[in-house]
C-alpha cells in the first residue's frame, strides 16, 4: 500500500517547529479532556444506587443504621454534617451560634455541605469547557499558519503548482480537523456531566429538606416538592 504523502505522517515529518507544537498542544488538550470525562463520568455512575439508598434511608428504624444504608457518599456526608449541625448547636448555646434558631443554623449547615459536594462535582469542568472553547482556535492558528506556509512556497518558487502547495494546505485541513476532534467531545463531555450534576444536585436538595424537617419535627415529610432549603418560621 502506497503511504499517503500528505497524510498524518507527512505532517509529522514534513511540518516545522510551529505545526509540531500545534499538534502536541491539541494531543494535551484531547487527553486532558477524556481523562476528566472518564473520570467524572466514572464517579457519577458509582454514585446512582446512592439516589435508591436515600429513599431507604428513611426505612430505616435508627439514625445510625440510616447513615449505614447510605454508605459513602454526598447523602452520607449530608446526613452526617446535619446530625454535627444539631448537636453542636445543642452544646454550645451560651456561643454566639448557639443563639441563633436551630432551624436557621441546621440551613446554614445543610448549604455548607451541599456546596462541598458542589465544589467537588465542579472539579475539572473548567478544563472541558477551556478545552471546547480555544481547540478550535487551536487548530485554526495551525491552519493559517499552513496557509502562510504555502503562499511562501508560491513565493520562492515562483509558480503556483499543485506539488508546492499541497503540502502546507493539507496540513493545514488537518490541522483544523484536529481542532475539532479535541473541541467537540469536551463540549459534549462538559453538557452530559453538567446534566448529570444538576439531576444529583436536585436529589442532594430535597433530601436536605426532609433532613431539615427531620431534625425539627422529628419525622420527614411524606411527600416534599421543595427543590431548596428554606429557614424554618420561628424559633428554637
Amino acid at each position: 500500500m502506497q503511504n499517503n504523502p500528505y497524510g498524518i505522517e507527512a505532517l509529522w515529518t514534513q511540518g516545522d517547529w510551529v505545526i509540531k507544537s500545534v499538534a502536541l498542544l491539541l494531543l494535551m488538550m484531547s487527553v486532558a479532556s477524556w481523562f476528566v470525562i472518564l473520570i467524572r463520568g466514572y464517579g457519577l455512575l458509582r454514585l446512582r444506587p446512592a439516589r435508591r439508598s436515600a429513599v431507604a434511608f428513611w426505612h430505616a428504624q435508627s439514625f445510625d443504621e440510616g447513615l449505614h444504608r447510605l454508605g459513602e457518599s454526598p447523602f452520607h456526608h449530608l446526613a452526617s454534617e446535619a446530625q454535627a449541625a444539631v448537636d453542636h448547636h445543642a452544646q454550645h448555646k451560651s456561643d454566639l451560634h448557639g443563639m441563633l434558631p436551630i432551624g436557621e443554623w441546621l440551613t446554614a449547615s445543610l448549604r455548607a455541605a451541599i456546596d462541598e459536594t458542589v465544589e467537588q462535582l465542579q472539579r475539572g469542568l473548567s478544563i472541558l469547557a477551556s478545552v471546547g472553547a480555544t481547540a478550535p482556535f487551536v487548530g485554526l492558528f495551525g491552519t493559517v499558519w499552513g496557509i502562510y506556509r504555502a503562499l511562501v512556497s508560491i513565493g520562492v518558487s515562483g509558480q503556483a503548482s499543485i506539488d508546492k502547495v499541497a503540502g502546507p494546505v493539507g496540513e493545514a485541513l488537518i490541522m483544523t480537523a484536529f481542532g475539532l476532534a479535541v473541541a467537540i467531545p469536551a463540549v459534549l463531555g462538559y453538557n452530559a456531566l453538567t446534566r448529570a450534576n444538576k439531576g444529583l444536585l436536585s436529589h442532594l436538595n430535597r433530601f436536605a429538606h426532609q433532613l431539615h424537617a427531620y431534625f425539627l419535627t422529628g419525622a420527614p415529610p411524606v411527600r416534599s416538592r421543595v427543590a431548596s432549603i428554606k429557614p424554618a418560621s420561628g424559633g428554637n
